[in-house]
């Protein structure tokens, strides 16, 4: 039976703020086989990749209120259920991005209308990249209901949101 550390981000997201550097904290001070539990206002599909790469698998259950409660388990033990994203996708054949976009001198909601607007343009399966000051949660469902699939995380820094976003083909 996997011990779990409950993360609630909900009021750092209230107030405006971001909480991937909390989460990263968390996951530093886990001990040996133990896991984490998210309390998050909304499904946190481009953690899902990043937590993959560091030996978690998720579950991912929605509460009342569309909030979302998930279960990160190192990838040894198994959690009750583990779903794949809604947007899962092949990343290694994707092609290098055919635009770049630096966001982050913008105010929303600027970055998330460049965004969109550029990736209309694209053609069939290419690529754009953003970079961006905070992760861009209202841009995920509006690039879902157009198609496009995405890859985002912090870079090192903590401070720079990078975003790769794909035409569908």
């Amino acid at each position: 039976m996997t011990a779990y550390l409950d993360i609630d981000v909900r009021p750092i997201l209230r107030a405006g703020g971001e909480p991937f550097s909390v989460i990263m904290a968390a996951l530093e001070g886990l001990e040996e086989g133990q896991g984490l539990r998210l309390y998050a206002p909304f499904k946190p599909v481009p953690l899902f990749a990043v937590m993959a790469d560091k030996g978690f698998a998720y579950s991912a259950s929605a509460m009342e209120d569309d909030e979302w409660e998930v279960l990160f388990t190192p990838a040894a033990a198994k959690p009750a259920q583990v779903a794949a994203p809604s947007n899962g996708f092949d990343f290694g054949a994707w092609p290098d991005p055919r635009v770049k976009l630096d966001n982050r001198d913008l105010e929303p909601p600027e970055p998330m209308v460049r965004i969109l607007a550029a990736a209309d343009k694209l053609g069939p399966g290419e690529t754009l990249s953003a970079l961006l000051r905070r992760e861009p949660v209202f841009l995920f469902p509006q690039l879902e209901k157009r198609g496009f699939r995405w890859l985002g995380g912090f870079a090192p820094d903590g401070a720079t949101y990078e975003l790769t976003v794909r035409a569908p083909s």
